[in-house]
């Protein structure tokens, strides 16, 4: 069934709003005179009518029971905020560029996450336009956006969403999103893009007002759960699944990466999960474009990307928490919060090897036994970090790891993440080592959320060791602070971990085992028992080896586990990458000894590769 508004030309529009319970609904147009239409129920409790003589454009609420008027809750565009009038959309108005656009594969993806807001000045879908070129230039061959449902006011993370089918209207609304996707799938480019369907914000949440969009069976950490398994619940997944829809159909939006989908509770016999994929499926065979489902999860549940046949729901590949404590609290020796499960060289050997970490191990931060083994899913299952706008934000300065460590540590960071054998992923400015802050930020109305808001966020921070208090995330100057500079890009230190990003995707392009191994070709190891990672993938055009020294100190190790002759590709502490010089030979043949500065990443291939 499906939702909202829907401009049919000629002047006619069709309004879709489920209300099981309601006795009488009606569209209350808000044109040059004010219309009230009423409108026919059906048997599931949808209310519809078609209306005639109106141009797109047109402004609308719903009246309920003749008393109150409420927005669309699958509003295409709220142009007055979330507690404004509902706007009609002609989407045939736009012209699409991408005809022969087929969609990049999961597992060829570079990501690269951008929150709206912060990337540029502006703070616009598009004032992001100019920059798509540069990074796909850079490397970049799909840009992961942070949500942008209509959420309160003009600055939010996107997690408060209310209206899960209307484009933001300070980021540009609907046209804005249809220009930049565009420009992205001109240049190559695929798009992500985040959604929340495991809660709505509390600030112009109307659903409620409707029906029985929510239960009181399930609790989450930030609002009402969403009604998926209890009484009424068909109509509450179709709401979702003609969200996806939405996004693949009018935006050509190319996948979903699902937020925090631990905070969807489902008891049925087919979880909404798993529906979900399997009507994506459908969608996509009748298609000539791909569209993917990635999950972000911190159960370290298998199930979440295993294939429905093996008991799984089947999304294509989910995030790693696991990969990124791992690396960070080698990088950084954080230990405290959830870091204190984290720290030790086999805890990197494992989360390279397999993907979780955790795998029905005992975890000391949740004090129980977490997690399920992940070493039978593929690589390209897993999307990895050394930096994301949770890892980065959820510090209570947002406090970004160029910051926390050197720029020698930031590069064998960058070689860890991009040489990895899983779909990497790099947080906006990353890329050239961005030193603002990304903190948390809202623009609420209602002064007891703001304090909720304040209050909350304060106590987020109480397994960890920080001592100052968080920045007030209603003060607009918290969000100002979390913009990046651009411009960074050009200078100095900034420029050259930039060439070495781009010089590093390169090789993963290029080198057919960095990007197409599996996990029986691939041994990752420590040569010396000590701070060194080693990670020898072999295909049948040859063998990569990646060399990862985690110690600040000048190493000697024997690559004993290799029969063949490898030649140096790229070397973090080469001079010409602004690193105190390289000891390592350009060639190593087996069981040679070398030596390898602190802190260094090394990419090896063997003769005969490429």
């Amino acid at each position: 069934m499906r939702l909202g508004a829907e401009y049919l030309g000629d002047g006619k529009s069709e309004f879709v709003v489920w209300a099981p319970f309601k006795k009488r609904m009606a569209v209350h147009l808000l044109d040059a005179v004010d219309t009230v239409a009423p409108m026919k129920r059906d048997k599931n409790g949808y209310w519809k009518t078609v209306i005639h003589n109106q141009s797109p454009g047109v402004r609308y609420y719903y009246t309920i029971e003749n008393t109150v008027d409420r927005p669309d809750p699958a509003s295409h565009y709220q142009p007055e905020g979330v507690h404004g009038p509902s706007q009609v959309i002609d989407h045939d108005l736009f012209a699409w560029d991408d005809n022969d656009w087929q969609g990049i594969p999961l597992s060829e993806m570079i990501l690269y996450e951008i929150h709206v807001g912060t990337f540029t000045q502006e703070g616009t879908f598009d004032a992001m336009i100019p920059r798509v070129t540069e990074l796909g230039e850079t490397g970049f061959n799909a840009i992961e956006l942070m949500p942008v449902a209509q959420f309160p006011g003009a600055r939010n993370w996107g997690y408060d969403g209310t209206y899960p089918f209307a484009v933001q209207n300070s980021y540009g609304g609907p046209e804005g999103l249809k220009r930049f996707v565009n420009a992205c799938h001109t240049h190559g480019i695929a798009v992500v893009l985040d959604v929340v369907y495991n809660h709505l914000g509390p600030e112009g949440n109307y659903l409620g007002d409707f029906g029985p969009y929510f239960t009181d069976k399930y609790k989450t950490p930030w609002g009402d759960a969403i009604n998926f398994d209890d009484a009424y619940n068909d109509e509450v997944r179709n709401f979702f699944f003609e969200n996806a829809y939405h996004w693949y159909y009018y935006y050509h939006i190319d996948a979903l990466r699902l937020d925090a989908i631990h905070g969807i509770t489902d008891m049925s016999a087919k979880p909404f999960l798993q529906e979900l994929t399997e009507r994506i499926k459908v969608i996509t065979e009748k298609s000539h474009r791909t569209f993917h489902l990635i999950a972000e999860s911190d159960l370290n549940d298998v199930r979440v990307i295993s294939p429905a046949e093996q008991g799984g729901f089947g999304l294509g590949a989910q995030w790693n928490d696991d990969f990124h404590h791992s690396l960070h609290t080698l990088l950084t020796g954080e230990k405290t919060g959830y870091y204190a499960d984290f720290g030790t060289i086999e805890h990197f050997l494992k989360a390279m090897k397999e993907g979780f970490v955790y795998s029905w191990t005992y975890s000391e931060y949740r004090k129980r036994y977490h997690g399920s083994s992940s070493n039978n899913r593929p690589y390209d299952q897993f999307i990895v970090s050394a930096q994301n706008h949770d890892q980065v934000g959820n510090r209570v300065q947002g406090d970004r790891l160029s910051v926390l460590v050197s720029f020698e540590a930031l590069k064998l960071a960058a070689g860890a993440v991009i040489c990895s054998p899983f779909i990497p992923l790099l947080f906006m400015g990353e890329e050239y080592g961005e030193r603002a802050p990304f903190i948390y930020f809202v623009d609420h109305a209602d002064h007891e959320l703001i304090q909720a808001v304040r209050s909350g966020r304060k106590r987020e921070f109480q397994h960890f060791s920080w001592q100052d208090d968080p920045p007030d995330p209603q003060d607009i100057e918290t969000f100002l602070k979390s913009k990046i500079d651009w411009e960074k890009r050009t200078e100095g230190q900034h420029n050259v971990l930039l060439n070495f990003y781009r010089r590093l995707m390169v090789l993963r392009r290029e080198i057919p085992s960095l990007c197409h191994s599996e996990k029986k070709d691939t041994d990752v190891f420590s040569p010396n028992d000590g701070m060194v990672v080693c990670m020898q993938r072999s295909h049948m055009t040859g063998t990569s080896l990646s060399i990862m020294n985690f110690s600040p100190f000048e190493v000697s190790l024997r690559i004993d586990k290799s029969k063949n002759r490898f030649r140096k590709r790229i070397d973090s502490a080469d001079q010409s990458w602004s690193g105190p010089g390289s000891v390592l030979p350009d060639d190593v043949m087996p069981h040679d000894e070398i030596r390898m500065q602190g802190l260094n990443f090394a990419l090896y291939v063997s003769e005969g590769g490429s």
